[in-house]
């Protein structure tokens, strides 16, 4: 499996537009953080887990050649914005399998109205598959196994998901016990860590840092990365063995 770090940044990036912030204006390549999306890679699918308004830049960065499912967390749209960006995905593969919550897919339909138009539909406008996901039932992915990760956003339901031994969450505050134990002890833990102050809808970094106590995995990474974090190589000083600040084009094959 390829686990391919698209984007590790909050709503607005980093560099925030116009900011002096020390860390928007540094010049290390790590802390440039495209918006927060994740591209997994198994042996039977190649699968995208959010499409943020960087999708363009994060397939051309990645050279990303095909995607057989688009996977979405919630409808914000710095994980959605980016949708109609799949439009050369659809012209060499025809119409993409897209999973969200039923929530998520109303949203998108209004938002994108013309892409989910079935008269007089624009002949340059992509088409989807829309694949409802829902709480305790996991879905499969040309035979790859999907599991969902029921979480909260401060009060906003959010899908993350479990492909083999690799869990991808993220924009948690909160998660019941039971979902936790769908996760126990994975190779592989990818979690949202904004900041070290609190934050009303995001872990931060003692809250992350509690949750991976409780899940147990072999390795973490941490992504959904605020300006107000830090420069990248501080916040690693800052973290436990096999806790790492991930960061955008990081790719790593387990």
């Amino acid at each position: 499996m390829k686990i391919y770090f698209l984007g590790t940044g909050t709503s607005q990036g980093i560099p925030v537009i116009g900011s002096h912030h020390s860390v928007c204006l540094s010049s290390d390549e790590k802390d440039k953080r495209l918006r927060v999306s994740v591209w997994i890679e198994t042996e039977k699918a190649s699968i995208i887990i959010d499409c943020g308004p960087d999708f363009r830049q994060q397939m051309l960065n990645s050279m990303c050649q095909k995607v057989d499912a688009l996977l979405f967390t919630h409808e914000h749209a710095d994980h959605t914005a980016g949708l109609d960006d799949i439009r050369p995905f659809y012209f060499k593969q025809g119409p993409i399998p897209v999973y969200a919550h039923q929530r998520v897919l109303k949203n998108l339909e209004k938002r994108f109205d013309y892409i989910f138009e079935t008269e007089n539909k624009y002949p340059g406008a992509p088409s989807i598959i829309e694949n409802e996901v829902k709480v305790d039932q996991p879905f499969l992915v040309n035979d790859e196994l999907i599991i969902p990760i029921d979480a909260l956003h401060g009060s906003l339901q959010v899908f993350g998901y479990k492909i083999q031994d690799v869990v991808y969450l993220t924009d948690v505050k909160t998660i019941e016990s039971s979902e936790i134990e769908k996760i126990k002890d994975c190779k592989v833990l990818i979690i949202n860590c904004l900041r070290e102050e609190p934050h009303a809808t995001h872990f931060n970094l003692e809250e992350a840092l509690h949750f991976i106590s409780l899940v147990r995995p072999k390795t973490t990474y941490l992504t959904h990365i605020s300006h107000l974090f830090g420069f990248h190589e501080e916040i690693q000083k800052k973290l436990p063995v096999n806790v790492f600040v991930a960061y955008d084009n990081l790719e790593i094959n387990i």
